[in-house]
């Protein structure tokens, strides 16, 4: 399956055990990742809005990919977190609905397995964009709690909660980065899509292509003219769901699945050639899209750390807020 696309210099092809794996290329997932960041609102810590911090979520948004090729291991084990393949009737690959997502990957690898596939085949994006919320939100309650004690303590124990604040804003950015890439992968419909490139052997009353797009519209054309100006012009405003992540992730991937016929129109008119309007006003699009996501799973991460618990034994991120509890033994670990 062709999954992984170009750099902005050069393209890295890999196996994954259904196929080739491709995905978003370097500039899509850098502009992506700095588009988000510089669109979080000021109530989110500021060490996140530094130009140092924004340039780096650029670059770790890439890291996903960047580490492709790296063992037969790795890679079979991680492609598949870059997919998803769902069908013209709302399926993954034919087989169980998309829609609602089964609570774990156990429940979903055994939904797939009763139909002769598994999740290597179908792909677990869905998957790899939940966990990364979850634990983005995990990181933000430990920052919560670090920042929270370090004012109050003195000494030994003020230094050590200010070192460990300062590790945690470096997990953190990579926390982000990590989370960005699988969010603006998810903004690629091919990515969400049995069609994933070229229509394939399924039914095309439109006369579809079935040659190999893929690496055409994400590394050729987005280099060729899509820019941070034009991605940061076309973000959507804040959007709270008020829904969990599972089915804001579920709504957010269904939406993209259904923007597949739409690209393939476009194939068909000629408009994924590099440097053509309705190709780069289409890709800047589907970027913006995934920036505008990152930005509102960031800012819901943020939200959700208030109730956290961290450390051992577990205390209450609100209360360490408040000043009720004093976390430092739970943060520095007493075994």
């Amino acid at each position: 399956m062709a999954r992984f696309a170009f750099a902005a210099v050069a393209a890295a092809l890999v196996l994954s055990a259904s196929g080739d794996a491709l995905a978003w290329g370097a500039t899509g997932h850098r502009l992506g990742g700095i588009a988000a960041m510089q669109a979080l609102p000021a109530d989110l810590p500021a060490f996140l809005r530094t130009p140092v911090a924004v340039a780096d979520v650029g670059e770790l948004s890439r890291e996903q990919d960047r580490t492709k090729g790296a063992g037969r291991l790795h890679d079979t084990s991680r492609d598949p977190a870059h997919f998803v393949d769902i069908d013209d009737e709302g399926r993954v690959l034919g087989g169980p609905p998309f829609s609602p997502m089964p609570p774990t990957r156990a429940e979903y690898e055994t939904a797939l397995r009763d139909h002769g596939l598994d999740s290597w085949k179908a792909g677990w994006l869905h998957y790899a964009i939940v966990d990364g919320v979850q634990h983005l939100t995990k990181d933000f309650g430990y920052w919560r709690a670090l920042k929270a004690a370090e004012k109050r303590a003195r000494g030994q124990r003020r230094a050590w909660l200010a070192a460990d604040r300062r590790r945690r804003e470096a997990l953190i950015l990579q926390s982000i980065g990590h989370l960005s890439h699988y969010v603006t992968d998810g903004a690629q419909p091919l990515h969400a899509s049995v069609h994933f490139n070229g229509w394939g052997d399924y039914p095309n009353p439109k006369g579809f292509t079935r040659a190999r797009i893929h690496g055409p519209f994400e590394g050729d054309l987005v280099v060729s003219g899509v820019t941070l100006e034009g991605v940061r012009a076309r973000m959507a405003p804040f959007r709270d769901c008020a829904c969990p992540v599972e089915q804001r992730t579920v709504d957010y991937l269904t939406a993209s699945a259904g923007q597949v016929e739409a690209l393939y129109e476009l194939e068909k008119a000629g408009g994924i050639a590099p440097g053509d309007p309705r190709g780069l006003a289409y890709a800047t699009e589907r970027v913006a899209v995934g920036a505008s996501e990152l930005r509102d799973l960031i800012v819901f991460a943020w939200r959700a750390s208030a109730e956290a618990e961290v450390g051992w034994r577990p205390v209450k991120v609100s209360d360490v807020e408040a000043g009720r509890v004093d976390p430092y033994d739970a943060l520095r670990g007493v075994d």
